[in-house]
């Protein structure tokens, strides 16, 4: 599965694809705010997008509604450091089911790549 990784944080994005590494998860690009994201969505059309909520430029609410926007079957999984049950409800609104807790573990990452690859 080919992962677009989208965070304003260095350290995050590093964490992601260290993660992915030897799993069935391949990170096949990496952005810092939700502009660089729906632009690398577009372009390279991957199978999961995990979404930072808070980011510079565009927060990532507005860029998955433009990804969801282009392709309604987007796989989004909604990274956000906030416990906020508001934020959550808008964004399963939106069409966005998978979110995961900042901060997470590898393991906690891959079992919800893994959750959401199935559909």
């Amino acid at each position: 599965m080919r992962v677009l990784v989208v965070d304003d944080s260095p350290l995050v994005r590093n964490m992601v694809k260290k993660a992915c590494l030897g799993s069935a998860f391949e990170v096949v690009g990496e952005a810092r705010n939700g502009e660089e994201a729906v632009a690398l969505y577009r372009e390279l059309l991957p199978d999961i997008v995990t979404l930072d909520v808070t980011m510079p430029v565009k927060d990532g609410l507005s860029a998955a509604k433009e990804i969801l926007a282009f392709d309604p079957h987007a796989r989004i999984l909604l990274l956000s450091a906030m416990g906020d049950e508001e934020l959550l409800a808008e964004a399963r609104t939106l069409g966005i089911m998978s979110s995961l807790q900042k901060p997470f573990t590898p393991q906690a990452l891959l079992s919800a790549l893994q959750d959401l690859s199935r559909g």
